[in-house]
């Protein structure tokens, strides 16, 4: 049986009624046949049907044996980093999203969790960074915003020698197109919000563990912390999922031809996408994934933030916005968007340019979008001679 058929009939029928769609149980309390004595349920925080019909779809999509769903991919991350104590260290990735950036440094650094950033697609420097104090490697694979692949397989062998958990931040991905806890990876981490739902209509976070101990730690503290998924919210990642089979292959086989377009256009700079033979870890994401995602980044050759903000405002079906993953094509500018909370200089040091424009290709024909940006191209170049030739009227 294929994977896609699989996980449409992992989606179970409502065994009270029937009902092909999971029903969403909006309730936050359940009626008790005597103290502690239940159907399973005893209160929403805890445990809800919904939330359960999620959590086992994640967990098996990802092969692991425990998932659990949160309010946001943040909370989802927060939970994790809840397994550390003071005087424990991560490795993470430099190229790493700046909310976690945020969530690392500004928040669990104060209670002497000290984080190393380093680039991750160099096995050398992980190895070289991890210490007797090293409990958690951190990976995005790929990288957000500069696509970089760090090889799992190869950071789980140093993880698993050194005692250390390895999370990979699989939201890029997806468990369409790989499978961290299958290279060796103890635990993985997604924004639901992206492509999992896939619509933009949501906010969610979800956690799965390969070990059942360590997912019971994790249960512990969603539990106890209480930024679990809501049954609707829960309901509407299962009805995103149903699809996602079909929405990546669009996405990757669109990203392609666009990293293509992007890659001869005379404006363009550098193009960063996994499935370019020119990206530097195209090897590793071919031997590790099954496809290379919707997400391009680029820089120009006018490798200023003015010229990124003006170009980025003149795509009419790129929509200009935060996120990722949906249905509709978007544009971003991470050095004032995404990934603002990073300082400058850092943030340029790895590879997020002034310039840097990333795009989460839709579900639009490719054609359509490249004739976007290449109307897009004609404006701002339009607009740059029309500035030249004022100026030197004036003159």
């Amino acid at each position: 049986m294929s994977s896609a058929t699989e996980l449409i009939h992992s989606i179970p029928v409502d065994p009270l009624t029937g009902a092909i769609s999971v029903p969403i149980y909006q309730t936050s309390t359940f009626v008790q046949d005597a103290p502690g004595v239940n159907k399973g349920y005893d209160y929403s925080r805890s445990n809800n049907p919904t939330r359960a019909v999620l959590e086992q779809l994640i967990a098996k999509l990802e092969k692991g044996s425990v998932g659990l769903a949160f309010s946001s991919g943040l909370a989802a991350i927060d939970v994790i980093i809840k397994l550390l104590k003071t005087g424990d260290e991560i490795v993470a990735v430099d190229d790493i999203y700046g909310g976690a950036f945020r969530l690392f440094n500004s928040v669990y650094e104060q209670f002497g969790i000290k984080v190393n950033y380093v680039d991750t697609s160099d096995i050398q420097k992980v190895f070289d960074a991890v210490t007797s104090k090293t409990k958690l490697i951190w990976l995005e694979s790929p990288t957000n915003p500069t696509l970089k692949i760090s090889d799992i397989a190869a950071i789980a062998k140093i993880a698993k020698a050194n005692n250390s958990l390895l999370c990979v931040d699989n939201t890029f991905a997806s468990p369409i197109l790989q499978q961290p806890l299958s290279l060796g990876a103890d635990i993985v981490v997604h924004s639901a919000t992206k492509y999992l739902g896939g619509h933009s209509d949501l906010i969610a976070g979800l956690v799965v563990a390969k070990d059942p101990e360590l997912g019971a730690k994790l249960k512990f503290y969603q539990n106890a912390c209480g930024a679990i998924l809501a049954p609707f919210d829960s309901w509407l990642t299962i009805r995103g999922i149903e699809t996602l089979h079909l929405r990546i292959k669009q996405h990757c086989a669109s990203a392609l031809e666009i990293a293509k377009y992007l890659e001869q256009h005379p404006a363009v700079n550098k193009v960063y996408y996994p499935g370019l033979t020119t990206h530097p870890n195209h090897e590793v994401a071919k031997k590790q994934s099954t496809g290379f995602g919707g997400i391009i980044s680029f820089t120009l050759h006018n490798d200023t933030e003015a010229a990124a903000i003006a170009l980025v405002q003149e795509t009419e079906l790129f929509k200009l916005a935060e996120s990722l993953g949906g249905i509709k094509s978007l544009i971003s500018h991470p050095a004032n968007m995404t990934h603002k909370s990073i300082p400058a200089a850092k943030r340029r040091a790895n590879g997020v340019a002034d310039s840097l424009i990333r795009l989460s290709i839709g579900l639009e024909e490719h054609e359509d979008l490249i004739a976007d940006l290449a109307l897009a191209f004609n404006r701002i170049e339009n607009s740059t001679i029309k500035e030249k030739a004022n100026a030197f009227t004036s003159v």
